[in-house]
């Protein structure tokens, strides 16, 4: 009976070991947790507070000065968005079709784990080389200059990695018994994938498409390499071959190269703005998914 008692107790005491190492390590997770966010949040909070009262509709859609005063970012924010939009055009049916292929398509052999590879590989590579292959083929090869098609076709080329390995695990992460059900009522593998698997994936997709969107609207190195470091001046600019300056080259040439009297308070407002239309950019993005979330 004691032999039992004292193996009774022994286990009590490690579970209780136990509990307190597990209330002790998720206490320090929480901690580490709320530092960081509080810290994030501090930076968004003095950015947006130094910029935003001093937004205007002016600041917004007017041309910047070169010399006097008062001058707005409406070009480089019109630029921002246009560059942004065709990127996305180009990157989002290539890069969700590579990562349906992977997942569903692709042979299980050496090939497919090199592709695969070399997807990780260069979803990881920085973005000034994509901009310096982007100068290279379009600015030294075609002899186009530094254009907003350049631009373009460069980040698109920067999100595809990463929008095909988000869209292959998402897909990957769906219960296979939904797709043998979907199979069982006669469905085809297309029909499938369109109607089962890509609904049942589009939380990670959607993800991947905040991730990639948000970092394309903030990336200086190509536009800066492909783009240019300056607009057409007009707001409303189509043409591809226009140079394609954005709002995070503007601020960079603001706080470097301008010659305008308020240079400081336009980096204040510009950089406010961009955190803003990150923001808003990420809830557009995933607002499609908390609809359809609330429906349930």
């Amino acid at each position: 009976m004691n032999d039992q008692a004292t193996l009774l107790h022994e286990k009590t005491s490690r579970l209780h070991i136990r509990r307190l190492m597990n209330r002790l390590i998720l206490g320090v997770v929480i901690i580490i947790s709320l530092a960081v966010f509080f810290v994030i949040l501090a930076l968004l909070y003095t950015i947006v507070k130094k910029g935003l009262p001093n937004i205007n509709i002016h600041f917004l859609i007017g041309p910047p000065e070169e010399i006097d005063a008062g001058g707005g970012v409406g070009p480089f924010l019109w630029n921002s968005i246009y560059i942004l939009v065709l990127s996305l055009l180009l990157s989002l049916p290539i890069g969700i079709g590579a990562g349906i292929f992977l997942a569903e398509y692709a042979p299980n052999n050496r090939i497919m784990e090199w592709v695969r590879g070399a997807i990780e590989s260069l979803a990881s590579v920085p973005s000034i080389v994509f901009g310096l292959f982007g100068y290279a083929l379009f600015v030294e090869y075609f002899q186009i200059g530094v254009t907003i098609l350049g631009a373009s076709i460069t980040l698109a080329l920067l999100n595809l990695p990463v929008l095909a390995r988000v869209s292959e695990e998402a897909i990957t992460a769906v219960p296979s018994t939904w797709k043998e059900a979907s199979f069982a009522l006669g469905a085809t593998k297309a029909q499938t994938i369109i109607k089962t698997v890509l609904p049942a994936a589009k939380k990670g997709i959607l993800t991947g498409v905040s991730l990639v969107a948000c970092r394309a609207f903030g990336e200086s190195a190509i536009i800066l390499l492909v783009g240019g470091t300056s607009s057409s001046g007009q707001m409303w600019d189509f043409h591809l071959f226009s140079e394609g300056a954005t709002l995070p080259v503007h601020l960079w040439y603001i706080q470097s190269e301008a010659l305008v009297a308020d240079a400081q308070q336009i980096a204040e407002k510009t950089s406010a703005l961009l955190v803003l239309m990150v923001l808003f950019l990420s809830f557009i993005v995933r607002f499609p998914l908390w609809l359809s979330q609330r429906k349930k």
